[in-house]
């Protein structure tokens, strides 16, 4: 790895996040909140000061023509622990610790949506908008922001577009990879105005239909309001939130080719996109049923609250519009199996994701075939494609190293606090970037209690589930740091 490239890369993301920084400050300014714009105005020039740092010798760009996929690695790794720290500063200024502050921070970019706030009151609007925003930059990924509006990043950024969106299936559509990533990000940010504009026509205030609809799109979870979506007490916002949830958990290729080349019967085809609907229908519906049965609620209010939280929990978005968490057991463990799956690949769901899901169904079916038959030969096919062995042996070590810190963590966190439930339900709500979880983790509780080691772990957890694990497991290996000139 070549530091030099690594530190220009770096700093060029930094020097030009100061940018977006200023939208927090014209939040503050409009609500005359100058204490709020002096905290990210600090932010700011923290931001600037490590950026220039970075490149003292002024080390022009065109270097990164010559980037390596370590590098790329690095520089994704890197810039995504740098951003977390960067983004808890205005939090100091509000009076959290400092680790409440990362973990806050950190909750908010990798778009978790945990919290460990526990009186909203006490907070002014413009902190509620940060946390929001940063959700929003981490739903579709800092550096693809930087890729699709930095020239400088033209040639780097093959590299670092596949080490920040490392997932299963080929995100690129376009046969540039700044033309991708620019039609992400207009997809993306219209998705979000439009959401804004009929949460706002519903009667959501302005200021709440931008913090909801940026939570929404990214997959979030974060809300301004206390009590999640439950707290606006409208079923028009729950079904169009839920809409909106859905989509987003669909991959943004997907939406591409269906929004934009009008190739609506891909969705039918595509292996990943029917199991994703047949998996969060039928799991609604089974909620739906266990709570109308259970005399839980009407039969109109068990479909709307069974189709929401399913929604919300597979998508890894972790609205609330009920405390799932007093419901019958059966529909509780409904829920808890969803935490471990995850949406479409390619989207803003955090998670294992579904295709990976699909693979492994697909080759263990295919093992056990081969049991009675050891002499015939049986492709594993997802969409209609043969999958390379080098796929599959990537998406098996992934499986089985997400399983592995999952384990792990779930191990040390509920040797900390003597609870499985939290230490379980913990482990994989900030690995998989859902946010609440079951017991007094989930909706209507907090983060704020746990002890300081366990927000550690779960901090780590929340890194590493949003890099997709690759980024994080090139840094265990000794070569990512044999460093060249």
């Amino acid at each position: 790895m070549r530091l030099r490239f690594l530190a220009v890369a770096i700093s060029l993301v930094l020097k030009y996040m100061t940018i977006v920084m200023l939208v927090p400050i014209a939040v503050a300014l409009y609500f005359k909140d100058y204490s709020s714009a002096i905290a990210f105005a600090v932010t700011l020039l923290v931001n600037l000061i490590i950026g220039f740092s970075l490149n003292p010798k002024r080390i022009q760009p065109d270097l990164l023509n010559d980037f390596k996929k370590v590098e790329a690695l690095g520089t994704v790794a890197f810039s995504w622990i740098i951003m977390s720290f960067i983004s808890m500063i205005p939090y100091l200024f509000y009076g959290l610790s400092p680790v409440n502050s990362l973990f806050e921070a950190v909750s908010g970019i990798t778009t978790t949506g945990s919290t460990i706030l526990t009186d909203f009151s006490m907070y002014p609007k413009t902190m509620f908008f940060w946390r929001s925003f940063t959700q929003w930059l981490g739903g579709m990924g800092i550096i693809v922001l930087f890729i699709a509006i930095l020239p400088q990043f033209a040639v780097a950024g093959r590299q670092m577009f596949s080490a920040e969106s490392p997932g299963p299936t080929d995100g690129k559509f376009t046969p540039r990879v700044k033309s991708t990533a620019a039609v992400l990000w207009n997809m993306y940010t219209a998705f979000t105005v439009v959401l804004i504009i009929i949460l706002k026509f519903m009667g959501m205030p302005l200021y709440d239909a931008i913090c909801n609809a940026m939570s929404t799109i990214s997959c979030g979870g974060f809300s301004p309001n206390p009590d999640s979506i439950i707290g606006y007490n409208n079923p028009q916002f729950v079904w169009v939130i839920a809409f909106f949830m859905f989509l987003s958990g669909t991959g943004f290729s997907m939406l591409y080719r269906v929004f934009v080349q009008k190739r609506i019967r891909i969705l039918f085809k595509n292996d990943e996109f029917f199991t994703y609907l047949s998996v969060t229908l039928f799991c609604a519906l089974a909620i739906m049923l266990i709570l109308f049965f259970g005399k839980t609620y009407y039969f109109s209010t068990a479909i709307e609250e069974s189709l929401f939280q399913t929604i919300s929990v597979i998508t890894t978005t972790g609205f609330a519009t009920v405390d799932y968490t007093t419901w019958p057991f059966a529909a509780q463990m409904i829920l808890a199996i969803l935490l471990f799956t995850g949406a479409c690949a390619g989207s803003a769901s955090g998670g294992l994701k579904i295709i990976r899901l699909v693979f492994v169904y697909k080759y263990i079916r295919r093992e056990l075939f081969k049991i009675l038959h050891p002499n015939a030969v049986v492709p594993v096919r997802v969409n209609g494609s043969t999958v390379p062995n080098e796929i599959m042996a990537q998406m098996m070590s992934f499986v089985i190293f997400y399983f592995g810190i999952f384990a792990i963590t779930a191990f040390i966190s509920t040797m900390i606090e003597h609870n499985i439930t939290i230490g379980c339900t913990g482990a994989i709500a900030s690995l998989g970037n859902i946010g609440p979880g079951l017991g007094v983790l989930g909706p209507m509780g907090n983060f704020d209690f746990l002890q300081t080691s366990t927000k550690i772990i779960f901090i780590f957890n929340m890194l590493i589930g949003r890099l997709e694990l690759i980024p994080f497991l090139a840094l265990l290996h000794p070569d990512f740091y044999y460093i060249k000139k």
